[in-house]
């Protein structure tokens, strides 16, 4: 009797392992978007009464997606072909793909399903209660949220990125690689130039006034304004759409589904349109990014500075130019005449130009607003380190607000609760606005240089050129380029703060009559 014996199982190929992981990480991915939908209704449409049920199906959702980004298989999947691609034939996209896949999966996987789900349930729970906390100045209602969701993120951190200092690893997921020992020497750069220019411009004895553009402006007709201004730039509302919320944001949940908002003031026309531009910025990028590559590197922004440095460019470089105004008043004119009859495309570019100490984040100038985003970095680093206590954060948060601003808030609403990041479990994420901005401003310095014509392009409406230039240099790349590649190659020369100290000191001491800037 002869004995058959059936081949041993031999591995699967590398090819085949890489489609493999590409589909289970697309599937991820999709799951993951159920819970976008349910944090975009969350904040736009969610009756009152529903928040605790929608705390629930986030956190079923959210372990779900764990579970499935942790799967053993994957893992194993990931590894072989990490092994395979140190040599062979593999693209660079293609063994990008497969590094920054497993550097997620070793991560995901340190982390417990109890503790993934628990996050997401508290940060729902924290959002609502920021909400009317916020409406009602009332810290003391909100901060066992807080308290709460900062002792969730330490765990978090600690479970993750165990080498790392805890906040560093909180920094890590918004802007992979930055350190706060890094953001921090940025930040020790920054100041001398920043605040000699703050208190130039406050001093100065014909600074702009921001009045222009406050007058009565109908909401209806902002509504109709700001899409048109948002369309016209290159957002498309075939794959997104605008709606309100108490904190503007923008919010993908898939290649076509990018969902942006912003707030409304009848009596000052930039807090609709300059939230528009921030958020559509966002979503320019989102729907630039590949369409075949959903739930992949390639189809996912490269960090949340990178991400900040779209919104900031469309809402400072462009919508603060006088070329821009060149264009947009007189169809801001055709939808406001009463307001804007007697208004000219330099009088509103200088008005936008006016620095004045803010106490509330997103109405600050440029000028100021880094100083805005060094105040939050320092505390939440405080908190997460156990340095500073919850209950302690509001007179911490006053203390050094005046330091900086010369201003003491009055209540908690325009102080420690004026932002959302926190009650979302966004900690680690303020430190990329800034970040952004010194991105952005160089990008502006590379586009100015190969577009020549922008100027011209843009007082007459047109945006293609800009929009292809991101497009071209940081959209299509996705996530498969370090941040800090990305940028250089973008623009030929590494990360510097220069262009951003002089983008400023150009623009706004002009506006202020400066006669020169002076030494740091």
């Amino acid at each position: 009797m002869s004995i058959s014996h059936s081949p041993a199982r031999q591995p699967p190929a590398p090819r085949l392992d890489l489609d493999e992981a590409a589909a289970h990480a697309r599937r991820a991915a999709v799951l993951a978007s159920v819970e976008s939908i349910l944090g975009w209704d969350e904040q736009t449409m969610l009756p009152p009464a529903g928040g605790a049920h929608r705390a629930d199906q986030v956190a079923a959702v959210a372990s779900l997606a764990h579970s499935l980004r942790t799967d053993p298989a994957q893992g194993d999947r990931l590894e072989r072909l990490a092994v395979a691609m140190e040599g062979g034939d593999w693209s660079a996209d293609e063994r990008a793909t497969v590094l920054r896949l497993l550097r997620d999966y070793r991560k995901h996987v340190r982390l417990p399903a109890r503790l993934v789900e628990e996050t997401a349930r508290a940060c729902i729970e924290g959002q609502q209660a920021w909400v009317d906390a916020r409406r009602r100045s009332d810290w003391k209602g909100f901060a066992p949220k807080l308290a709460h969701i900062v002792a969730l993120k330490r765990e978090q951190a600690s479970c993750q990125s165990p080498d790392l200092d805890p906040y560093d690893s909180l920094l890590d997921d918004h802007e992979p690689g930055a350190r706060a020992s890094d953001v921090s020497a940025l930040f020790d750069r920054l100041r001398p130039s920043l605040v000699p220019l703050v208190r130039a411009c406050t001093g100065a004895p014909h600074a702009p006034l921001d009045d222009v553009l406050r007058g009565q402006f109908p909401r209806g007709a902002q509504e109709v304004f700001v899409r048109t201004v948002a369309e016209r730039i290159g957002f498309d509302f075939n794959r997104g759409r605008l709606d309100s919320s108490e904190h503007p944001f923008c919010s993908t949940t898939g290649p076509h589904d990018c969902r942006i908002t912003t707030r409304w003031d009848e009596s000052y026309l930039p807090t609709a349109l300059f939230g528009v531009l921030h958020e559509a910025g966002h979503g320019l990028y989102e729907q630039g990014l590949r369409e075949q590559a959903f739930g992949l590197p390639g189809g996912e922004a490269a960090s949340l500075g990178i991400h900040e440095s779209q919104s900031r460019l469309w809402e400072n470089l462009v919508g603060r130019s006088l070329p821009f105004w060149e264009w947009c008043l007189p169809l801001a004119r055709t939808m406001f005449p009463a307001a804007l009859s007697e208004t000219s495309p330099e009088s509103v570019q200088r008005s936008l130009l006016a620095v004045r100490p803010s106490l509330i984040r997103v109405e600050a100038d440029e000028v100021t607003y880094n100083l805005h985003v060094m105040l939050r970095f320092d505390l939440e680093r405080a908190l997460v380190r156990g340095e500073l206590a919850v209950a302690d954060l509001p007179s911490a948060w006053d203390d050094r607000f005046e330091q900086d601003f010369g201003i003491r808030p009055a209540n908690a609403a325009e102080g420690v609760l004026q932002d959302i990041h926190w009650s979302a479990g966004l900690i680690g994420y303020f430190p990329t606005y800034t970040l952004g901005n010194v991105y952005a401003a160089q990008m502006m310095a590379a586009i100015e240089r190969d577009l020549p014509a922008l100027p011209v392009e843009l007082a007459a409406g047109r945006f293609g050129s800009l929009l292809g230039w991101l497009r071209e240099r940081v959209h299509h790349h996705g996530r498969l380029i370090d941040p800090g590649r990305l940028v250089a190659a973008a623009t030929g020369g590494p990360i510097s703060e220069r262009w951003l100290v002089e983008s400023l000191w150009k623009r706004y001491g002009s506006a202020h009559g400066l006669a020169q800037r002076p030494p740091a």
